[in-house]
């Protein structure tokens, strides 16, 4: 490997350990645990080493697009690319920040949509790329559902 891949490589790590550093900061915490949850809720040690392998495989699949096709030719893909990760960042702040589980419920609908749209913009350049997309997909797919489950347990009544 090139020193040039390495250190894009690198930088699509970097991208993404940014992204998860939401995580961090906004933990699920005693709140978490008093919720209403499904039961095939997850269990939490499940999230972290989950996330982790997605993570790696968010990078890899933004940096094989990147060697391929450079950031010119794939603008517009590494932009969406992007976007999502920001989606990514911002629904930890949302359901455990925040705890507005009806608007962490926009942000997995809104990373759902962009993700997609990767995959999609992803998949001419390098379909390796996308596929590795594919289980970060059926994840957030999942999050969604619980999310929304979640969500609908503990809404005030009206």
């Amino acid at each position: 490997m090139m020193t040039t891949d390495l250190l894009g490589l690198l930088g699509f790590i970097a991208a993404c350990f940014l992204a998860s550093m939401s995580g961090t900061f906004f933990r699920p915490g005693a709140w978490y645990r008093t919720l209403r949850k499904p039961g095939w809720t997850p269990p939490n040690w499940l999230f972290p080493l989950a996330w982790s392998i997605l993570y790696l495989l968010i990078a890899i699949a933004g940096w094989l697009v990147w060697r391929s096709a450079g950031f010119a030719g794939a603008a517009p893909a590494l932009a969406v690319y992007g976007v999502h990760l920001v989606f990514n960042a911002v629904w930890s702040g949302l359901f455990f920040g925040a705890k507005r589980l009806d608007l962490a419920f926009v942000d997995v609908i809104l990373m759902w949509v962009t993700l997609a749209a990767t995959i999609a913009l992803f998949a001419p350049i390098s379909p390796l790329a996308a596929a590795l997309l594919a289980p970060y997909l059926a994840w957030v797919t999942f999050a969604g559902a619980l999310n929304l489950d979640i969500w609908r347990r503990n809404a005030a009544p009206d």
